[in-house]
């Protein structure tokens, strides 16, 4: 049993062609200085993965914690932790940051192509395709796309909240094979091996679960966002996707895991890999207002693949319109899947609860059928 896993791992990673790398700030920017050497070691690693035919995208953070450096921060800034400063401290950083990746990856004659993304950007279409399509033109061309959040315009309600999250969804977007989390632990464990010396690795997750994330809460709580709780968020995400995930991390671990040793800690991808457009309604997209919905219309849309129609709703929550992103809310206000909706939130309030037959009568006209229709769903 253990070999014929061993040969899973090793056909998984040695088969990505397309990878996503993010490495935390804290890794790059120790006791307010860069690592140089870590920074080397991951440049000679990716540059490795290049020549091997691989494609990689790097998802970055260090730009706030290298602003800080630049800058002398606390002789110029009052409240370094206040937006308006962490968006000052980032402009400043991010051009640092960027810097530091072109001259190491210039020795190798490559170029660094820099892509700073906010939620919104991503919740939108169109700009979310744009995005897609500038990665994937740098990769043809062979450049080494580095992706940080842009600070530099965020606020806390649109942000994704830490780049573990950022990183998962980059994945999705240029559909990659396998998601690589380099932390400074060196995996999943089952405690917090700081605080408990009888904290075991976990090697492999078939399946995140309840139990999974019990352990993740418990585990590696690191004292800054993107603990190890936002990782698991994160696995969540691109497993769901169709994406294999690794998280780990220690001395020359990108090396090791392409060598393959048995290090970190993979997370085994859905049989059931969304869309291209179903992982940007479930992920990608803002939504807008809620719909909760009642328990036969909640066994419809997630045991028998059908639309959500007018009739089995219950409440209408937030302001929206033709074409907005929904959340799908049970009878207890859990959220179950997502969706695209046919009618605003104004209309729905005059139909819900109503037969199909009923639509028009009630409107004075009917669009469609269905208030989300299945293939504009995703069930989460």
């Amino acid at each position: 049993m253990l070999r014929r896993r061993r040969i899973r791992r090793d056909r998984i990673i040695n088969q990505s062609r397309r990878i996503v790398v993010k490495v935390g700030g804290s890794l790059l920017v120790g006791e307010g200085e860069p690592d140089l050497s870590f920074i080397q070691e991951l440049v000679d690693s990716v540059v490795d993965l290049i020549r091997d035919k691989k494609e990689v995208v790097i998802v970055s953070s260090g730009a706030i914690a290298l602003g800080k450096r630049e800058l002398g921060v606390a002789d110029k800034i009052e409240d370094p932790g206040a937006i308006p400063s962490k968006q000052a401290l980032a402009s400043i950083g991010q051009t640092k940051l960027i810097d530091l990746y072109s001259i190491f990856f210039k020795k190798y004659n490559l170029h660094v192509g820099q892509i700073l993304l906010s939620a919104q950007d991503l919740s939108q279409r169109l700009t979310y395709l744009n995005a897609r399509n500038t990665i994937l033109t740098l990769l043809k061309i062979g450049a080494v796309p580095v992706v940080n959040e842009n600070d530099t315009v965020a606020v806390e309600e649109i942000k994704f909240g830490d780049n573990d999250t950022l990183s998962a969804l980059v994945a999705g977007l240029v559909n990659a094979d396998l998601l690589i989390i380099i932390s400074d632990v060196e995996g999943f464990y089952t405690h917090d091996p700081k605080k408990n010396p009888e904290a075991k690795l976990i090697f492999s997750v078939e399946n995140i679960d309840e139990e999974v994330e019990k352990m993740a809460n418990g585990s590696c709580a690191e004292g800054r966002v993107g603990g190890m709780k936002t990782k698991i968020e994160a696995a969540k995400i691109a497993t769901h996707s169709g994406i294999h995930v690794i998280i780990g991390g220690g001395k020359d671990f990108l090396r090791a895991l392409f060598r393959g040793e048995e290090v970190g800690t993979l997370f085994f991808s859905s049989k059931n890999k969304l869309q291209a457009r179903k992982k940007w309604i479930a992920y990608g997209s803002r939504v807008k207002g809620k719909i909760v919905v009642d328990e036969g219309a909640k066994k419809a849309l997630l045991y028998q693949g059908k639309s959500l129609l007018p009739v089995g709703i219950i409440k209408i929550m937030g302001e929206f319109y033709p074409g907005d992103p929904v959340s799908l809310l049970d009878s207890k206000g859990k959220e179950f899947a997502r969706g695209i909706t046919y009618y605003s939130s104004k209309e729905l309030e005059r139909i819900k609860g109503a037969h199909t037959r009923e639509i028009e009568k009630r409107l004075g006209y009917k669009y469609y059928d269905e208030a989300v229709h299945r293939d504009n769903l995703v069930v989460l």
